[in-house]
C-alpha cells in the first residue's frame, strides 16, 4: 500500500530543490535534494515520478509565484501605472528571493522542461502578458513579435535586478530607471 503524501514534505522537497539547484545547478543529484529536505531519496520519488517531473513541477510553481507577486495589488489604473506596478513588484520578488530567481533562470533553459510545462507556465503568466500587450499596443514595438518583446523585457528586468542587488541602497531609483527604459521601449 502506498504511503500517504504530506503537503509539508512536498513543500520541503520543493524548497530543497530550489536551494540545491540554485547552488549546484541542474545536475544536482536527487539524493542531495532529499538530504536538504530531510527526507529519504525514496520518499522524494513518492512525490515525483522522476527528477524531470520534479524539475517541471518546480518550474511551474516558481513561475506562478513570480506571476502572483508581480500582479499582486494591481491598481485599476492606466496602462503605464499598471506596468510600473507590475515591474516594481517583479523587482521586489526577484531581489527578495535570489535562490528562487537563480533556480528559475536555470530551469528556464533546461532541456528537461517540457513544451507542455512551458505552455502551462505561460498560462500562469498570462496576466502579466495582458498588461504588457496593452502597454505596447500603441508604442514603438507594437508590430514586433510578442516573443521578441517579452524577451527584451526579461533581459532588461534581469539587468535591473542585478543592478539592484549590487546597489540595494538605491533599489527604488534603479527600479524606476529600469522601468523608464522599458516604457521608452514599449509605451
Amino acid at each position: 500500500m502506498a504511503r500517504p503524501r504530506s503537503d509539508d514534505k512536498r513543500a520541503a522537497i520543493m524548497t530543497a530543490a530550489t536551494r540545491t539547484i540554485a547552488a549546484q545547478g541542474l545536475g544536482a543529484a536527487t539524493a542531495a535534494i532529499a538530504k536538504e529536505a530531510r527526507v529519504s531519496n525514496g520518499s522524494l520519488f513518492t512525490y515525483f515520478d522522476t527528477k524531470a517531473d520534479l524539475l517541471n513541477q518546480l518550474y511551474l510553481e516558481l513561475k506562478a509565484e513570480m506571476g502572483r507577486a508581480a500582479l499582486g495589488g494591481l491598481p485599476a489604473a492606466d496602462d503605464r501605472a499598471q506596468m510600473l506596478h507590475m515591474w516594481a513588484q517583479w523587482m521586489r520578488w526577484a531581489t527578495a528571493n535570489p535562490e528562487k530567481r537563480r533556480a528559475l533562470a536555470r530551469l528556464q533553459v533546461s532541456d528537461e522542461i517540457t513544451p507542455s510545462t512551458h505552455e502551462a507556465a505561460s498560462r500562469t503568466m498570462a496576466g502579466m502578458g495582458r498588461v504588457l500587450e496593452r502597454s505596447r499596443a500603441n508604442g514603438p514595438m507594437r508590430d514586433a513579435p510578442a516573443a521578441l518583446v517579452f524577451t527584451l523585457c526579461n533581459a532588461l528586468a534581469e539587468a535591473t535586478i542585478d543592478y539592484i542587488i549590487s546597489d540595494p541602497d538605491h533599489a527604488d531609483e534603479h527600479t524606476r530607471s529600469g522601468f523608464d527604459a522599458l516604457w521608452r521601449m514599449i509605451g
